[in-house]
């Protein structure tokens, strides 16, 4: 028999599930999320987005160090303390943990640890640590288990010479050489970490351009800020074979120009993509349809099968991004609970990497926008243009704004360039609110500010930037 009845039970605690269950709990549904790990946040904040960031952000404030006489600062003696530096980043992400506990415990969130399946309709089974089984019974199921990282054939991690984003997040200290197997959001993150911190890193990109689903403005700018940074990156590039050994490993690849290759490092992280975590879940009971093992849903996030739900990294054709799962978590439980939402709009899903330089976009590239048939006018707008980042000294980059020709609908805007990931957010309000690129011209932007960058790119979609 069921232990108990709950409105809904939300299988993971990622930024989709515990979104999802807070927003629950506000709604006044009965609510329990069922988590595996024994730490409430998922990926994201315990081996993703979080953690990644702290370390990006003592890379920056070591560079600082690094470059302090640029600023008439004299620094002597300063070091990396690898152990504080990772002593940090597990305080960040202990304190936002115990938060999404207090949040749960607000609202009257329950929790169950445990492997949950689906076991029928309305009813969950959850297997614990001591394989003890009980059953749960919900009047509807959210799907929120995510993703883990992907590895090439016949390759494992083994938390010191081969890595995933897990892997390397725990390493005892700073490698001297690392290969980094793929040029997307994570592999470049993880490259402009390491790099910042001394390592010699080298990264090899089976695609002609790197972090491939931007603009190709974009990619160019950060391939030649890598360059220029000392970062090695290689376009075109097929891996044969990874051979780890006791201390280093060796890497066999083609070149884009078909030659055969070998390089040498202490450490290689893999960072190919990711795969959707549902499998053995109990979706094969139910008639939920998945594609390629994610689920196919629709506007408001229902499977196929009544009353099951499914969000994030799982669902087919959404952005594997932790801002995505929580919309679609709080799609989701609002329309469980009865009240009019409305559906996401995934073209206007920002996207952010926090390089050096970083990376935001959001909506079409200048190709997808021709490709659809679009006629266009774009701008493009300078950093080195921008005063506050001549006073930051950050001057690379810049902000790139792709408008309908006829109506100055704004279709996508790309930015790489200091602070672009917190800047991206007036694009996509603007974009949201239908604003044209005559809106953003028109708004009186304050000085010095990096947000200029933005109003003098809508001026350069006229041909009239004031500052290039």
């Amino acid at each position: 028999m069921a232990e108990a009845a709950y409105d809904v039970a939300i299988l993971g605690s990622g930024p989709g599930g515990y979104v999802a269950a807070i927003r629950a709990g506000q709604l006044g549904l009965k609510t329990v999320v069922v988590e595996r790990d024994n730490k409430l946040g998922g990926t994201c904040l315990h081996v993703g987005c979080i953690p990644t960031k702290a370390l990006l952000f003592d890379a920056e404030v070591y560079d600082h160090f690094k470059n302090a006489k640029e600023y008439g600062i004299n620094c002597q003696g300063f070091s990396v303390d690898w152990s504080a530096v990772q002593a940090r980043k597990r305080k960040v992400v202990t304190k936002l943990a115990k938060g999404i506990e207090f949040l749960f415990r607000k609202n009257k969130v329950e929790t169950i640890r445990g492997f949950a399946r689906i076991a029928g309709p309305g009813r969950v089974s959850v297997t614990d640590e001591r394989n003890s089984q009980r059953e749960i019974q919900a009047k509807n199921i959210v799907v929120a288990t995510g993703s883990e990282a992907k590895m090439l054939p016949g390759l494992e991690p083994d938390g010191k010479v081969i890595l995933a984003n897990k892997e390397i997040l725990d390493i005892e200290s700073v490698p001297k050489s690392m290969l980094i197997i793929g040029a997307g959001a994570v592999g470049v993150e993880f490259a402009s970490i390491f790099h910042r911190f001394g390592c010699r890193v080298t990264v090899l990109e089976m695609l002609p351009h790197a972090v491939p689903l931007e603009d190709e403005d974009v990619s160019d700018e950060l391939e030649k800020a890598f360059k220029k940074q000392g970062i090695a990156l290689h376009l075109g590039a097929q891996v044969e074979k990874v051979a780890p050994g006791v201390s280093g490993v060796t890497v066999d690849w083609k070149s884009a120009d078909g030659q055969a290759r070998k390089l040498e490092a202490d450490t290689c992280l893999v960072a190919v993509g990711r795969s959707p975590n549902t499998q053995n879940i109990g979706l094969e009971r139910t008639r939920a349809r998945l594609e390629r093992g994610f689920v196919t849903v629709d506007e408001y996030m229902q499977t196929a099968e009544p009353n099951v739900y499914a969000i994030g990294d799982i669902v087919a054709a959404s952005p594997l991004l932790a801002h995505v799962g929580s919309a679609e978590g709080l799609v989701a439980v609002t329309h469980i609970a009865g009240h009019a939402v409305e559906p996401i709009n995934y073209h206007q899903i920002p996207n952010c990497t926090y390089t050096l330089p970083e990376v935001a976009s959001v909506g079409l590239t200048e190709r997808k926008a021709r490709e659809a048939g679009r006629t266009l006018r774009v701008g493009k707008f300078p950093f080195v243009g921008n005063s506050k980042a001549a006073i930051l000294g950050e001057q690379e980059g810049f902000v790139k704004i792709v408008s309908d020709e006829r109506t100055g609908e704004i279709l996508g805007v790309h930015m790489i360039g200091p602070r672009v990931t917190e800047l991206i957010a007036e694009a996509v309000l603007a974009m949201r609110l239908e604003g044209t690129v005559e809106d953003l011209e028109r708004a009186i932007h304050p000085h010095p500010t990096l947000t200029e960058a933005v109003a003098e790119a809508a001026h350069a979609v006229e041909g009239m930037a004031i500052h290039i």
